[in-house]
């Protein structure tokens, strides 16, 4: 087992980390700009190495700081949260190359599904269900006409290395086509310099049903149930739970155990997540998220594990602490992104916390990095904080997450929690009756933006 890691990340994540590296009796490592010198995770952590100024490509992102980071303080892993240089499978090498364990896949396994195509095609192959679209890349709007009226319209056209809703773009008539073949290119270069784009059939009504796999990087591998992500706002997720509302256990099952076999059988290692949209009772693979993900608290909530300390045992080289057996669901779990955001307009809110309570109880649980006089900076991601609630069951969770929210003081700052206090009184959100649209036709009806 590891004697020491360095988390190549900040706020709450970083935060989590360390917290599951104590309670295994492993001394932690925090990399911070000096925007974040006084961030709770460099509190919090054994050591602290500041690795650059507040922009990220000049610390978070700088893989030269973070790599002398761990020769300084003798890091053996390198825990990469989520978002920065997660998913960045060149980084993933680098680390290996310097004979530091990265705790989470493999850069192959990064490389392979963070590139939309080749996942697509990889994911087929295993035999995961897949949205009927074109054979890999696009190469002219002659070809994406063609496409259209093969597969019908609508359809949405997608950069091949696009992430976060950046380059992606619906044609719902011919007519539509250039424009959205044309302005998805120019923002999969903009955004990743890459123009490449691949179409698929646009469905109309789909709830976004995420899959939780775990595998040891020996070939055995766990599913552990489902996650609706349907709620969201322009591509960005802000209300999740575990298990959907709208999925049968048999269909858990069924979708479970494909995409356990077929991590399985690339001897993937660590935690990751098969995205689907789902509907009509059937799943279509849209990507794989090689890393922890956001919501993995919801997940950890009804199976009563710890992924994190699961991360850091099989990077080690120790087995999983569970089979699939052992993954049994109790009750329901719920959890809202709250960011440091202003309303209508979702507009960023950076700035001094003069007043902090975070709501307690049973079944609550709050991973933040705020604290009383904190000052939020404005060089990064704008969330500040996710609540989670777990119930025996869903209607349970919802009214625990009413009464959190209700206890919940952040002051100095505007937050989106008056969203949630205002979904809670819609009958959707109570019975569970909302796809991927449903929250943007909400906000244009309830919210003048």
């Amino acid at each position: 087992m590891f004697d020491k890691i360095l988390i190549a990340n900040r706020g709450e994540i970083a935060l989590r980390v360390i917290r599951a590296a104590r309670e295994m009796g492993i001394k932690t490592v925090a990399v911070h700009s000096t925007a974040d010198s006084d961030a709770m995770h460099v509190r919090m952590a054994d050591e602290s190495v500041c690795i650059g100024p507040p922009p990220s490509p000049q610390s978070y992102l700088s893989v030269p700081a973070i790599i002398s980071a761990c020769e300084i303080t003798g890091a053996q892993a390198i825990h990469p949260g989520y978002g920065f240089l997660s998913e960045n499978a060149e980084f993933v090498q680098i680390v290996e190359d310097h004979g530091i364990t990265f705790i989470g896949p493999t850069a192959e396994h990064i490389r392979v599904m963070g590139d939309k195509i080749t996942a697509k095609d990889t994911m087929k192959a295993l035999g995961v269900p897949c949205v009927p679209g074109s054979d890999g890349g696009v190469p002219d709007l002659e070809t994406a006409k063609k496409i259209g009226e093969e597969f019908g319209y609508p359809v949405i056209i997608k950069a091949t290395a696009g992430g976060g809703g950046r380059g992606m773009k619906v044609a719902m008539s011919a007519d539509e086509m250039e424009s959205a073949f044309m302005t998805a290119r120019a923002e999969g270069k903009a955004a990743f310099g890459n123009d490449e784009v691949y179409i698929e059939k646009y469905l109309t009504t789909p709830r976004h049903i995420e899959i939780q796999v775990f595998g040891d990087g020996k070939g055995k591998a766990v599913h552990l149930g489902e996650r609706d992500c349907s709620l969201q706002r322009r591509h960005q997720k802000v209300f999740e739970e575990a298990p959907g509302p709208s999925i049968t256990p048999e269909e858990r099952a069924k979708i479970g155990k494909v995409c356990a076999d077929a991590v399985a059988k690339i001897n993937y290692i660590g935690a990751g997540t098969i995205e689907f949209l789902y509907e009509n009772g059937e799943f279509y693979f849209i990507e794989m998220n090689t890393r922890l993900q956001v919501e993995h608290p919801v997940t950890e909530g009804i199976f009563g594990v710890d992924l994190v300390r699961e991360q850091i045992l099989v990077a080690a080289g120790e087995p999983m602490s569970f089979g699939q057996d052992d993954l049994v669901i109790n009750g329901h779990a719920i959890e809202v992104r709250i960011n440091a955001e202003k309303l209508p307009n979702f507009s960023p809110c950076p700035g001094r916390i003069s007043a902090f309570h975070a709501p307690g109880g049973l079944g609550v649980r709050m991973d933040s990095a705020l604290y009383d006089g904190y000052s939020i900076p404005p060089y990064y991601d704008s969330l500040i904080a996710k609540l989670i609630v777990h119930g025996r069951d869903r209607a349970e969770a919802l009214a625990r997450l009413d009464r959190a929210l209700g206890e919940l003081i952040v002051d100095g700052i505007d937050t989106t929690v008056p969203l949630f206090h205002a979904l809670l009184q819609e009958p959707e959100i109570h019975n569970g009756d909302y796809n991927i649209h449903w929250l943007e036709h909400w906000l244009a009806a309830n919210m003048a933006q």
